[in-house]
């Protein structure tokens, strides 16, 4: 019997590997955009009644919280429990305090898990460490001039590929025995953020130096590529958390997908194409 997966944020870096790895499976896939086109389906998390429809007869969902927020969440998670019975929620390594700094952040990420463990007969919670993928933030200053510029050089995580995430989200969708875990998932390896500059300028063959920043610098740049000032705040404050507290690495990847987690190198090597002129 075909399993029908709703996925939202179906076009966003994780997402779009949720798709992926779901059709692959032989899955029915609902991919959830507010402007459907290309086989996608209309839904709004911004509007739970549009999710009605949207979910009818689905079997499972795949859930990204898209807000700085969680007073949605009750009514989104209802209106897709109403008949997805398995939610799949794509929630933040900071809530199990793997994250110092990132208290503000990891409040409303709980919150959300929260109206999921109470609102879906059966749930999966996924607690990805930094995604690997934050660094395409510096793609346009590579492009120009080869620099990453940043106030904390030495922020140090254990950065995470989408494709690891997704094909862990997949597997909790499709499979059972992933029923009420809180999954914490990183990549294999601890690198600074000056380390990931340089992997970036080996792969693509351009060498990239990271310019130190003050963090009034690094504060209005992060305002202007549209982050609201409180969380701008919390971002530096982890940063500079992450500069003495390295994270360690977690094996879940390995052992729900069967497969070593992707280096950020191979990561790079996905996307070079956007670092590149």
């Amino acid at each position: 019997m075909t399993t029908t997966v709703v996925v939202t944020g179906a076009t966003g870096r994780v997402g779009r590997h949720v798709v992926a790895g779901l059709r692959a499976a032989g899955a029915d896939v609902r991919a959830l955009s507010r402007r459907p086109k290309g086989g996608h389906v209309t839904g709004d998390l911004a509007d739970p009644e549009s999710l009605d429809s949207a979910c009818a007869g689905a079997d499972a969902a795949y859930l990204m919280w898209p807000f700085f927020g969680a007073d949605a969440a009750p009514a989104v998670v209802a209106a897709i429990a109403r008949h997805a019975k398995r939610i799949v929620l794509l929630s933040s390594g900071s809530v199990d305090g793997g994250v110092p700094g990132a208290e503000p952040i990891a409040r409303f990420h709980a919150e959300v898990e929260r109206a999921v463990e109470v609102g879906a007969p059966s749930w999966t919670v996924l607690r990805p460490a930094g995604f690997a993928a934050n660094t395409l933030d510096w793609a346009p200053s590579i492009r120009e001039d080869g620099v990453v510029r940043g106030a904390f050089p030495d922020a140090a995580g254990a950065w995470i590929h989408e494709k690891d995430i997704a094909a862990v989200a997949v597997k909790a969708l499709l499979a059972d025995g992933h029923r009420g875990r809180h999954y914490a998932l990183t990549g294999p390896e601890v690198l600074t953020m000056a380390e990931q500059a340089h992997i970036i300028g080996a792969v693509t063959g351009r060498p990239v130096r990271w310019q130190k920043q003050s963090e009034d610098d690094a504060r209005a740049g992060l305002t202007a590529e549209g982050w609201p000032a409180t969380y701008a705040d919390v971002a530096l404050r982890v940063q500079e958390q992450l500069t003495r507290a390295r994270p360690a690495t977690t094996a879940t990847v390995a052992d729900i997908t069967g497969r070593r987690p992707r280096t950020f190198r191979e990561w790079a090597g996905d996307h070079a194409a956007a670092f590149l002129p």
